[in-house]
């Protein structure tokens, strides 16, 4: 099956970020007999520049001809990014893993966690006014926005440990966090193979920096887990190593969640790992969608070999404590992965 991959370069890094990735992606083409058509498509500062729109009708357009999307990171327009194709296209769950990495500075040595965050409604649904010198703002939580983000969690604890840990506020927020709440635990009633539980919003903050090897999938609202996922980020090492997925039921955007870093812009010191990881996480996903076991095994080749040239260390970016551009990071992972499938 040929596959259609939109891709946003984006702004700052992410060009930078982009071309490494690429060379992931042509290995993957050649040792597993992939077939990718990259599909460029503009959207961002630079693109705002350019035509007037951060977004323009063409680059939708792209998206809605292909099976998915990469994206890089974008700047100042990232909310008239984003935002609008997660609304546009109805990418509801918003995935973020965080796992501790060999030789990268990690708070445990075994911490593998996904949170889960709801990725259409709550207060980002920019629903605020000013009225008599207030600001107002609506929290928009429905029950089947609720029950769609619980039983995505269930189903990835099925693929992982089997723990599902809903975090809210419903002690405070009793009728919005109280429906997130009652609908997580309703739902929780047809996986009884998975151990569910749930914290407060404020303990869940604390436990991820003192136990954070507990915690296998996080469940949450849109505001919780955006905050949450950036500090389970910095516990395994930052937000340079951190991919995520925005995943609706027919379509699907893949990036980085970091911004696009513009003080080290063409210097090509940027570290691509999240972007190559945001790649990992686009073939598990095709490979579900499409009943496609090279895209499973294109997803775990590249993981993989992210693992063995941090273990190796000879090509790592700056930030990583080495001396090596971003693009000789992506060819030294494009190497593991041929040495992975090829020994």
């Amino acid at each position: 099956m040929r596959y259609r991959i939109a891709l946003i370069r984006g702004d700052g890094i992410g060009p930078e970020q982009a071309e490494a990735t690429l060379l992931v992606l042509s290995r993957l083409e050649e040792i597993l007999g992939l077939d990718l058509e990259i599909v460029d498509a503009k959207a961002g500062d630079e693109c705002m520049r350019k035509t007037g729109t951060p977004l323009p009708e063409e680059t939708i357009r792209i998206l809605k001809s292909t099976h998915a999307c990469l994206k890089g990171p974008v700047g100042e327009t990232a909310a008239d990014v984003i935002v609008r194709l997660r609304q546009m296209f109805d990418l509801y769950a918003n995935v973020r893993p965080a796992r501790s990495l060999p030789n990268v500075p990690s708070l445990k040595p075994n911490i593998d966690l996904v949170i889960v965050r709801e990725n259409t409604e709550d207060l980002y649904k920019g629903y605020e006014w000013e009225l008599d010198g207030a600001a107002i703002g609506i929290r928009l939580i429905t029950r089947r926005g609720c029950e769609r983000i619980a039983r995505y969690a269930f189903e990835l604890a099925r693929r992982r440990r089997r723990k599902v840990i809903a975090v809210h506020k419903a002690n405070v927020m009793r009728i919005t966090c109280g429906l997130f709440a009652r609908t997580c635990r309703e739902v929780a009633k047809e996986y009884p193979d998975i151990i569910y539980s749930e914290m407060y919003v404020d303990a869940a903050a604390m436990d991820l920096i003192r136990r954070p090897e507990q915690f296998d999938v996080i469940v949450t609202t849109n505001v919780f887990g955006d905050i949450l996922s950036d500090e389970a980020a910095q516990v395994v090492g930052g937000l340079g190593l951190a991919p995520a997925a925005n995943i609706g039921d027919e379509y699907a955007i893949f990036e980085p969640v970091h911004g696009c870093a513009p003080d080290i812009a063409g210097k090509g010191i940027a570290n691509p790992i999240s972007m190559i990881l945001s790649a990992a996480l686009m073939f598990e996903w095709l490979s579900a969608k499409h009943g496609d076991e090279k895209c499973l095994e294109a997803s775990r080749l590249i993981s993989d070999a992210v693992v063995g040239a941090l273990e190796e260390g000879r090509a790592l970016t700056p930030d990583l404590g080495g001396n090596a551009k971003t693009i000789e990071l992506g060819a030294r992972i494009a190497g593991f992965i041929e040495k992975i499938k090829r020994p």
